[in-house]
């Protein structure tokens, strides 16, 4: 049975066009077919999960009914109570498959978990973004098939961009006018012709023919300080804009055959490298996953500290705050010392620049704002971020400890 990568080779890209063109007919005369969208779907979850990838189609089915399970209990529990107690254990239910799935290589020497697959974190985004918007009422028209197809949605199954349930059904359930289906598609084919220039050729020179030979120079150059050098800092520029190059590219991929599809998918990536600060990154930088921590998880811990008067400041409440969203967010990329630290990199960083804008309020008058200390603004963050990601490459767990 044939097995493919998303977006991994032009025989997938070849396939996706012909399934697509019927889907795009239809869309341009007004018609969506539910039925036809479901097909493909399925067929390319498939081409995703099956052949030598089979036990992780069956870890995503038996996962997903899980989820829906759980988020349908909850969605016509919710129509009659309101329980905290049993809010806080429907979220936690949903978490514990991916919470099982990132502990496991800690603690068995590296070897993964037989319920993990490609995408469980995202789908598990949705799933705890779903129990917690029919928690708060925004969310009241809950539906078992639709959740499905939100869930299974191929073209961002793996890698995201993380979409709404709300947003995702409205586009689901209408079909674009003409005019406004055609600027989605000439959008959707440009952003797949940008990805295949970002991944396909930015991305693998950097990470296939420059980051290796990057690597056994810093190796051969140890001794010094830390074991810092000038390929060290060669490496982790050339990281950085592998990261990005390659994980943009995949994104304007999903984005661009979401676009294709009638459904206008958020973007993931608005210029990260102009960004004057690390929150400002924040916003431009993998943009669905920032604001799902920011909404999920920064400002309900906010609301929880100040609602219960954990903190007597509204500053050290934020800062605080910043630190455990970061955290959190560390340990979900997995658990590792540098995956923590980077983390807690990001989290001290947003304090520090919170810090740093409430002097700048206070000091307007002596404090310039042109266009040069813009620029220096501007480099200054984004070594700081190659810095968070040198360590978050593991480079220096390479370095100091094989």
């Amino acid at each position: 049975m044939l097995s493919f990568e998303p977006y991994g080779n032009p025989t997938y890209f070849a396939l996706l066009g012909v399934a697509l063109l019927p889907l795009m007919i239809g869309l341009l005369y007004g018609k969506r077919s539910r039925l036809y969208e479901t097909l493909i779907s399925i067929f390319f979850l498939v081409l995703t999960f099956g052949g030598p990838k089979w036990t992780q189609g069956v870890a995503l089915i038996v996962y997903v009914l899980y989820e829906v399970a759980l988020t349908w209990g909850y969605a016509v529990y919710r129509k009659q109570k309101n329980s905290g107690p049993v809010f806080y254990l429907l979220v936690i239910l949903a978490i514990i498959p991916l919470t099982l799935v990132k502990v496991t290589p800690a603690v068995e020497n590296g070897q993964g978990s037989l319920i993990g697959f490609m995408g469980i974190s995202y789908l598990t985004f949705r799933a705890v973004q779903t129990i917690m918007e029919t928690r708060d009422g925004s969310l009241k028209n809950y539906q078992v098939m639709t959740f499905l197809q939100f869930m299974l949605f191929f073209p961002t199954i793996s890698s995201g961009p993380i979409d709404r349930y709300r947003r995702f059904e409205h586009d689901y359930r209408t079909v674009p006018d003409r005019e406004k289906y055609l600027g989605m598609v000439q959008k959707g084919i440009r952003y797949i012709f940008v990805g295949f220039l970002y991944k396909f050729i930015i991305a693998y020179y950097l990470g296939t023919l420059l980051m290796p030979k990057l690597l056994l120079m810093a190796m051969h150059s140890r001794g010094g300080f830390l074991d810092l050098s000038w390929p060290v800092l060669g490496y982790m520029y050339a990281w950085s804009a592998d990261l990005y190059f390659d994980f943009a590219g995949y994104s304007l991929f999903a984005v661009g055959t979401s676009y294709i599809m009638g459904i206008e998918t958020p973007m993931n990536f608005k210029q990260p490298w102009r960004s004057p600060n690390i929150k400002d990154f924040w916003n431009r930088w993998h943009i669905t996953l920032s604001f799902w921590f920011r909404d999920f998880i920064y400002m309900r811990l906010v609301f929880w500290f100040m609602k219960h008067k954990v903190f007597k400041s509204p500053t050290t409440t934020a800062n605080v705050t910043y630190i455990i969203n970061m955290l959190v967010m560390g340990f979900w990329h997995g658990v590792t010392w540098y995956y923590i630290a980077y983390g807690l990199f990001h989290g001290c960083a947003l304090v520090i620049n919170d810090a740093w804008l409430r002097y700048k309020k206070k000091h307007r008058e002596s404090i310039p704002h042109n266009w040069l200390t813009q620029g220096f603004a501007i480099f200054l963050t984004a070594n700081l971020v190659c810095f968070s990601f040198l360590l978050f490459s593991g480079l220096f767990n390479t370095l100091w400890f094989k």
